[in-house]
């Protein structure tokens, strides 16, 4: 199969796909650190069926990421030499279905917390306080205000490179501390991706829940700076520690590069005011920190943020 040109390859394949494809689709406009280079190819797949069907289609060499909101996730300024899906774009369904919380890979993480405290569960509102999807959430066992994603999974539904679907249950994972990996999954030959879930939470009450959820957007809202582009929590928080405090204290707040900087708010989040900043000054803020931390304090801290692609190539100085 040819995927040197895309639109030939919808031609190609334009009684089997409904989605939509693009070429060099910049990542600065689907992560929310508003940096990166371009991916060779985006899919916005139409629905689950489609994005099994083309998943079918993309030869074996080719890597794919699948991305949500963005939120988690930094592309280096040479793009990404594969394909991105945008989970983001397709249906964002959500039930009640058997006294489980049925919710798409797609589906952002606080609406997810709306949707349950409205349905009369108690449990979710810790999501209202984690920026992204729950493909997301699910893929690094997300967490926030003692509370994990994975502790509330009754099962998830995941699909291959091959395209094909299946149900597994937290038994089929190795799950720990901002840590997903399936067990038995050793290369990229064996991925599969998240496509939907089903959680359960606890039945309870609906305005206490909703009370809840008020009051963590508020938190949210007063300790993290949420009015400049960020990808959250930039590193896990050490045993015994937060790696916010140990930045803080290695005198790091307001440090920048180039157009990205070390948040004054919170420590442990990067901001990129107006989108100035390329990935390249975020990844060196990334090991800036992580090197001040480990030579003041001793401690290696651990990113939670994914980072894809290539670096750009430098430019020669006359």
């Amino acid at each position: 199969m040819n995927m040197s040109d895309p639109n030939q390859f919808l031609l190609a394949h334009a009684g089997l796909l409904r989605g939509v494809l693009h070429a060099d689709e910049s990542m600065a406009a689907h992560v929310s650190w508003r940096a990166g280079g371009p991916a060779r190819y985006a899919y916005v797949p139409a629905d689950t069926a489609d994005l099994a069907t083309f998943i079918a289609l993309v030869p074996a060499s080719m890597p794919i990421a699948f991305v949500g909101l963005g939120s988690n996730l930094l592309v280096r300024d040479g793009g990404f030499a594969g394909v991105v899906v945008l989970m983001h774009r397709i249906h964002a369904d959500m039930r009640v279905d058997a006294d489980l919380v049925f919710a798409a890979a797609g589906v952002a993480n606080p609406k997810v917390a709306r949707f349950a405290a409205n349905q009369g569960f108690e449990g979710a509102e810790f999501l209202a306080g984690i920026p992204g999807t729950v493909g997301g959430a699910l893929a690094m066992n997300a967490g926030c205000y003692g509370a994990e994603t994975w502790s509330y999974v009754e099962r998830v539904r995941t699909i291959d490179r091959r395209g094909r679907l299946r149900e597994r249950t937290p038994a089929d994972y190795e799950i720990a501390y901002r840590h997903c990996v399936r067990l038995g999954q050793h290369d990229a030959a064996d991925d599969e991706f998240f496509v939907d879930a089903w959680f359960r939470f606890p039945r309870g009450d609906r305005f206490r829940a909703r009370a809840r959820i008020k009051e963590l957007l508020s938190q949210r809202a007063t300790t993290q700076p949420l009015t400049l582009p960020n990808a959250g929590s930039v590193f896990r928080n050490p045993p015994g520690d937060y790696a916010a405090r140990l930045i803080d204290a290695a005198g790091l707040k307001g440090f920048a590069i180039g157009g990205a900087r070390i948040s004054e708010k919170h420590a442990n989040f990067i901001v990129n005011p107006g989108g100035r900043g390329s990935a390249a000054d975020i990844e060196a803020l990334i090991h800036h920190a992580s090197a001040v931390v480990r030579e003041r304090f001793g401690v290696a801290l651990v990113p939670e943020v994914r980072i894809l692609g290539v670096a750009a190539a430098r430019r020669e100085v006359a």
